[in-house]
């Protein structure tokens, strides 16, 4: 399959549902839409020629571990040199350090499309990003100096140390342990599993931010601290200096994403530097961990654009039988299979998933800049609400919708999806992992529920629902969306609803949480991408009685919303009754009924 960045619809996304033009004028970076435009062009270009050619055989060589080193698939590292030399390493990095300070609103366009891509490729750098944040944020100035220029620039890579054999979700029961050292530094003890880039050949050196618990740390997750392990300490010069005592014990053989090493590290006294506080790393490590959240969203939708784009073009080429109206195309032996009813209804699933979710990254994308970059503080701390409320639904929902959509492309392809050397089982196996990495989605559901619905009372998710029913009402406004503004309508008053009785319930029994979490997360997210199908066909309906001369890229708009919300959006309709069934037929089965 080859891939193909989705520009025409990336611009539509910016530059006319969200004005990204005149957000970095608010952001005050000099960015323009002609700037903006070229660096998406160019990003195309170099994931379409040079990244989406590696992802095949990285699947079927993999990686190799010999005497502790690992040897990534052939043509990973002369991309990445290519990767940092044009300079798409420092993108989102602090320009005071080398970056070049794009917004997450630009730049999580050309993210996307390494993980269409290649999932395997893209795993080595997405990390860095979060390492750079959190060292950015909450490092001494003398670890900043040292360590982040060579990050910001990609010289160097990071990672992020969290999970141990007993501790994964769990991170009260972490053992590694930091000794504190004469000299400020600590010896790091302990194993890690899971490290996805712990080690590889790629980059000179290795930043690898570990958590672990100092000698008087408090029990719990009040007592873990984050430290700054290189690979190599770094020179006093900025290059990289003695080898500290660390290593790769194994790589982990996986489903799928083969190409990229997922390591066991070992940590033998390894020399490192306290990140924040004693004792804060859990707090240090969510501002890594808000960011690979996020990204980890974007792995299930750029593989979801694959895996769409892959199933359209055998769909147009595959001939099967006639359509049921009669024959399309007299002059074959058969029709394509795009005649076909229940071939369209997956590729129309596949098509309004995917353009829907990269709605919601974007309005996610955009919160994450104001939080940042807002000149107003009061507007700084609404959007980092905003984006906290939203993260969670955007890990869940776009894994689970990156696995629907390549599950959807297997079947299409039929017998051909099982094979191989199609490429799209690689897709299903790939985005799997991506429901389960970086916290899995009942975990994120429970994010959800705990900290952001509990946390407030619902005033944040209230605030959002308020939004989306103005701007509803004013799509109403306009006789050839009234139709479809009372759908979403109907549908946000019927999110508020449920999120008062999750508050009810939760508050008079805590397994409620659990309970209804999973369910009112996919509600939550069916009913956004429902409203943000609604903004899209007002912008499409308002480019079409304006004369645009894209009569079709907007006629498709148009129907790819009434799709949407005739097709998928009463999938809430399941997860709404679902969730009203309650806590009490999951816990009151004993658990040595089970048995079989």
């Amino acid at each position: 399959m080859n891939y193909q960045a989705p520009l025409r619809d990336m611009r539509f996304v910016l530059h006319e549902l969200f004005d990204v033009t005149g957000h970095c004028e608010q952001l005050g970076n000099g960015l323009d839409h002609e700037l903006i435009d070229g660096v998406l062009e160019e990003a195309a270009r170099y994931t379409g020629e040079v990244v989406a050619p590696l992802n095949r055989h990285s699947d079927e060589q993999g990686v190799s571990l010999v005497d502790g080193a690992v040897t990534t698939p052939q043509g990973f590292r002369e991309a990445y040199a290519q990767f940092v030399e044009n300079g798409w390493a420092s993108m989102t990095g602090p320009e005071q350090y080398g970056g070049q300070g794009f917004p997450q609103l630009v730049a999580c366009n050309f993210h996307e499309m390494l993980m269409g891509a290649s999932l395997s490729f893209r795993i080595y750098s997405g990390l860095t990003e979060g390492a750079v944040l959190a060292l950015y944020k909450h490092g001494s100035e003398a670890l900043k100096d040292a360590y982040l220029e060579k990050m910001v620039s990609g010289s160097w890579t990071g990672t992020m140390c969290l999970t141990e054999p007993q501790a994964g979700t769990d991170l009260a029961l972490l053992r590694t342990r930091a000794e504190p050292q004469a000299d400020g530094s600590y010896a790091v003890s302990g194993s890690k599993i899971f490290i996805s880039g712990g080690e590889h050949d790629m980059s000179e050196n290795i930043v690898h931010l570990v958590l672990a618990r100092l000698p008087d740390a408090p029990p719990g997750v009040k007592g873990i601290s984050l430290l700054l392990v290189p690979k190599f300490i770094a020179n006093p010069d900025g290059t990289p200096g003695a080898r500290n005592a660390l290593s790769c014990g194994a790589i982990e053989h996986k489903m799928g994403i083969k190409g990229a090493a997922t390591c066991v590290m070992n940590f033998d006294g390894a020399t490192g530097w306290l990140v924040g506080g004693a004792n804060q790393g859990l707090a240090c490590m969510f501002t890594m961990m808000n960011d690979a959240r996020f990204q980890v969203g974007l792995q299930g939708l750029g593989i979801a654009e694959q895996a769409w784009q892959g199933s359209l073009a055998y769909a147009r080429e595959r001939l099967q039988s006639r359509g049921l109206a009669g024959a399309q195309q007299p002059d074959k032996a058969a029709d394509p299979i795009i005649v076909h009813p229940d071939v369209r209804r997956m590729l129309l699933t596949q098509k309004t998933l995917v353009e829907g979710s990269r709605m919601l990254a974007a309005y996610t994308a955009r919160q994450l800049d104001l939080e940042h970059g807002h000149p107003d503080e009061a507007a700084r701390k609404a959007a980092g609400r905003r984006a906290a409320l939203l993260i969670p639904i955007v890990k869940a929902f776009f894994t689970d919708m990156g696995q629907e959509v390549a599950s959807l492309g297997v079947q299409i392809y039929g017998g051909h999806g099982y094979i191989r050397e199609w490429g799209m089982e690689q897709l299903m196996r790939d985005s799997r992992i991506t429901q389960l990495y970086e916290g899995t989605n009942g975990i994120q559901a429970l994010d959800l529920i705990r900290r952001k619905l509990l946390g407030d009372g619902g005033a944040e998710i209230g605030a959002l629902q308020d939004e989306l029913l103005a701007a509803c009402e004013a799509a109403g406004g306009r006789p050839a969306l009234a139709a479809m503004a009372a759908s979403v309508q109907t549908r946000l008053l019927e999110w508020r609803e449920l999120s008062a009785h999750v508050l009810a319930v939760s508050a008079r029994n805590p397994q409620e949480i659990g309970a209804t979490s999973v369910d009112f997360l996919a509600y939550s997210a069916y009913t956004l991408l429902g409203a943000l199908w609604l903004q899209a066909a007002a912008r499409a309906q308002e480019a079409l009685d304006g004369g645009s001369a894209e009569v079709a890229f907007y006629q498709a708009k148009l129907h790819s919303a009434d799709f949407y919300l005739r097709r998928v959006l009463p999938r809430a309709s399941m997860h709404r009754e679902a969730l009203l069934g309650g806590a009490d037929c999951l816990m009151t089965l004993p658990e040595a009924d089970f048995a079989f």
